[in-house]
């Protein structure tokens, strides 16, 4: 029988190593990343200047797995997915660690968080919000959601709404959480993984603002033939780079993204170290790569010098958490 609450641990170990491994890559091209560092294979700073990391240290996690834990507390506060209570716990953050007035916070998040604290109804703040911001923190929403998938898409909605309430950013964060979801079961592969992504995706389409954007669904589809076409992970990569993208767009994480688990086939060590060297936005899609792997293999799966290291530099207990959620859960 699957342990559940080692399949949830294992997620949130994979959001913060495939974060912390994506941190000091981020926002580089695939030829500037080997210039700099060759290949990533494990947790290192962030190179001087970095334009978003500059200062941080090996291990260390950004605003993705930081967020993720404010999700993660408010579900284990209310039991449930609150909307206020997210939207509360996100300006807390963003005041105490200086967001409003750097670039620690994604656009749409800050735009919205921004409005908020003006006095915008939460209901309105996040209606244009369509980057991957929602999708790099839904990870606690996706063990709530329990593989289930109105349980899920409900939930993802809800989730959503202080900051990316646009059908595009529901729609990706629906196929992440519910891949994170369907990980957890007892009978998880990674073809009907896949699948259920792609069918919360489209129900999450029909939910929040509508707004333009391509098409989670078929980009995803596209990703899967890149992948399909050649056993080379080199071209693969380079080909989900130049035709999917790695931007911050949730019509590229996403669908990229999953393409990663199935090339990692679902290992997370492997899978954040993809995510590292692809280019792009290397620590969300690292840590959406690592979430999913982490709750199809567990937290057994990880080098324990790197669960040592994360908890070491970041303070963060993931027992504690996995425990506390699975309460929710069971």
């Amino acid at each position: 029988m699957k342990n559940v609450i080692n399949g949830i641990k294992g997620c949130l170990i994979g959001v913060a190593a495939g974060d912390a491994m994506g941190m000091p890559s981020s926002m580089m091209s695939p030829q500037t990343i080997r210039d700099v560092f060759g290949y990533i294979d494990k947790f290192l700073p962030a190179p001087p200047n970095h334009i978003l990391h500059n200062g941080l240290i090996a291990g260390q996690v950004t605003d993705d797995t930081q967020q993720t834990l404010i999700l993660a507390d408010s579900i284990i506060a209310k039991g449930k997915v609150d909307p206020e209570d997210i939207a509360r716990r996100l300006i807390e953050w963003a005041e105490a660690n200086n967001a409003f007035s750097s670039l620690l916070v994604g656009p749409s998040s800050l735009r919205a968080l921004n409005a908020i604290r003006s006095g915008k109804s939460i209901s309105d703040s996040g209606k244009i919000g369509d980057t991957n911001g929602a999708a790099m923190r839904i990870a606690p929403v996706g063990i709530y959601g329990r593989g289930e998938l109105l349980r899920t898409v409900d939930a993802v909605e809800k989730a959503c709404m202080p900051t990316h309430y646009t059908n595009v950013a529901i729609a990706g964060s629906a196929a992440v959480a519910m891949a994170i979801g369907v990980g957890l079961m007892e009978d998880a592969n990674l073809d009907l993984l896949i699948e259920k992504a792609l069918e919360a995706a489209q129900l999450g389409l029909q939910r929040g603002n509508i707004w333009y954007g391509a098409s989670i669904i078929q980009r995803t589809q596209l990703a899967m033939q890149i992948i399909n076409d050649s056993f080379d992970r080199t071209a693969q990569m380079e080909k989900l780079y130049d035709l999917v993208g790695t931007g911050v767009q949730m019509s590229e994480t996403v669908p990229t993204s999953l393409a990663i688990v199935k090339i990692a086939n679902g290992n997370p060590v492997e899978a954040v170290k993809i995510a590292a060297n692809m280019g792009g936005d290397c620590d969300t899609i690292g840590a959406i790569v690592g979430g999913i792997c982490g709750a199809i293999q567990g937290a057994d799966v990880f080098p324990l010098d790197w669960i040592e290291r994360l908890q070491e530099v970041n303070g963060y207990d993931f027992d504690n958490y996995a425990e506390k959620l699975y309460e929710i859960i069971k």
